[in-house]
């Protein structure tokens, strides 16, 4: 079914807004959790596992529910989702203890699962002109980086007028209207009831995920269990193995490795990670570094970080305008090594120039947002229609998996450094080493050189955590400039062509 050009764009604005939910709920506890974690009373490692137990769950099911998708439908998908991810953030919104919102966490994952993949492809089987879908993925791609530069600053507005259950509360009237556009403005659905879905290969995927975030977790514990840490290991990697094996076997797999044959469409894979890993983790310990060390409200902190989105919009739209004319490589690898540079300036200027600091948030956003802008582009044009469903989870799984590392291993790296270079002054409980904010909690007025100790060390961390996300970013730039070198301007309109054939063929053998 051939829709209007209005109808269209009014269905991208919906399922965009599907995108900007799950979006937002990726990073809106950044700027509330320091306030969440003292009314909840949860310790550092349930604060952490409140924050992934959303993208860990999603990146588990994203290619389960992607294949699903091209089963039954996709229009069906994003319904579906729809209403488990209203009716999980209302269970978010109410719960009374760490372990009730973790679990309400993990369901407003499965609703967005299914969601997420579901965007992608309707735009893919809706904007059926080549040049026409560039710019709509584009604007997909633009919102993904609004939504997470986003979510601190609506956390922050929230939390001061609302409780913290409000930064789950305002996801219900979008899901309502969402709900009702999705059915007057969506195509008919597109099930293919004879495609299969396997559910052991989703649920090896969440293994191996769950087995990978605790074993980075623990591993940066200050003394790890380590029969933890090797259960962890031995479950990541018989998990991968067993998922690996599988997809082989099966006439109709979740992820059919051979779409990674395509440079293009892999380094599309590794821009969308890496952007995320990058955003994530900034905003991240920036949003808790200038609450906790400088006492900035969850609002201003959230305001700071926004400036990674502001930077990054006019890049992603542009970005996805000039593709045809200039190609993926320089606005792929020519932005993630402006991101390079502007997490340089981050990390030389952070506690010495806020103006210094804005713009070096400001030149990340803007490399950033470009990659991020024709990232899509590269993994949805490199495929065949027939495989949108899996492409887009691809795509999914790329983002949620860069922010979930990001979460888990800088989190876990920022504790690991504030624990190993604090300087505690005598008669100061050990405790006061887990966290700044366990060191807040023991510190008064008469004891300040505790403060100082804390902030100190907490500083070290993040200076740690910078350095951590510019030699990623410089690894992405030699690695995708590497697989794009020879994906000149006018190939990224003609790729999807010639890639059915190659995949197809790739695929049958």
């Amino acid at each position: 079914m051939v829709l209007s050009t209005k109808r269209r764009w009014l269905l991208l604005t919906v399922v965009s807004a599907g995108l900007l939910l799950i979006t937002l709920d990726n990073s809106i506890l950044y700027a509330a959790l320091p306030t969440l974690v003292k009314d909840l009373g949860a310790s550092s490692s349930e604060s952490l596992w409140i924050i992934n137990a959303y993208p860990v769950v999603m990146a588990g099911l994203l290619l389960g529910s992607g294949t699903l998708g091209d089963r039954v439908g996709h229009r069906r998908m994003f319904l579906i989702g729809l209403v488990v991810f209203g009716a999980a953030s209302l269970a978010a919104a109410f719960s009374s203890s760490p372990e009730a919102l973790i679990a309400a966490r993990a369901f407003l994952a499965v609703g967005a699962a299914a969601m997420m993949p579901a965007t992608l492809a309707l735009i893919r089987v809706t904007f059926e002109n080549e040049r026409e879908r560039n710019v709509a993925i584009a604007v997909w791609g633009s919102l993904a980086v609004v939504g997470s530069g986003l979510g601190p600053i609506v956390g922050g507005i929230l939390l001061n007028h609302f409780w913290w259950g409000s930064v789950f509360l305002i996801n219900v009237p979008v899901v309502i209207v969402a709900l009702i556009a999705t059915l007057v403005l969506a195509p008919p659905n597109d099930a293919a009831p004879s495609k299969r879905w396997d559910l052991p290969s989703s649920l090896l995927a969440l293994v191996t995920l769950v087995g990978l975030v605790i074993a980075i977790k623990e591993t940066a514990k200050t003394g790890p269990a380590l029969l933890v840490v090797a259960a962890a290991v031995l479950a990541a990697v018989a998990g991968g193995w067993a998922f690996a094996r599988r997809q082989r076997r099966l006439p109709y797999p979740l992820l059919d490795f051979s779409i990674f044959r395509n440079p293009a469409f892999l380094a599309g894979v590794l821009a969308a990670g890496l952007s995320m890993f990058a955003i994530a983790g900034v905003q991240l310990v920036t949003t808790q570094r200038f609450q906790l060390v400088e006492g900035f409200t969850p609002l201003r902190a959230g305001l700071l970080v926004a400036a990674v989105a502001l930077g990054a919009l006019p890049t992603a739209m542009v970005g996805g305008a000039i593709l045809h004319r200039v190609g993926l490589l320089p606005i792929v690898a020519g932005g993630l090594a402006l991101s390079t540079a502007g997490s340089v300036v981050v990390l030389v200027s952070f506690d010495t120039n806020m103006g210094l600091l804005v713009t070096g948030l400001l030149i990340t956003g803007a490399g950033l947002g470009a990659a991020m802008s024709v990232a899509s582009s590269a993994i949805m044009g490199n495929v065949p229609a027939r495989r949108a469903g899996m492409a887009s989870s691809v795509e999914e799984v790329s983002y949620e998996f860069g922010s979930l590392i990001a979460v888990a291993l800088l989190g876990s790296l920022l504790t690991a450094v504030y624990s190993a270079t604090i300087n505690l002054p005598a008669g100061v409980p050990g405790r006061a080493r887990d966290s700044l904010d366990a060191a807040l909690a023991l510190a008064d007025e008469d004891n300040p050189s505790l403060i100082t100790a804390a902030s100190d060390a907490f500083d070290n961390a993040y200076s740690a955590v910078m350095i951590v996300v510019a030699a990623v970013m410089v690894i992405g730039t030699i690695a995708t400039g590497l697989l794009l070198r020879r994906h000149g301007p006018g190939s990224a309109l003609t790729a999807s062509t010639h890639a059915t054939h190659a995949t197809e063929a790739a695929a049958h053998h």
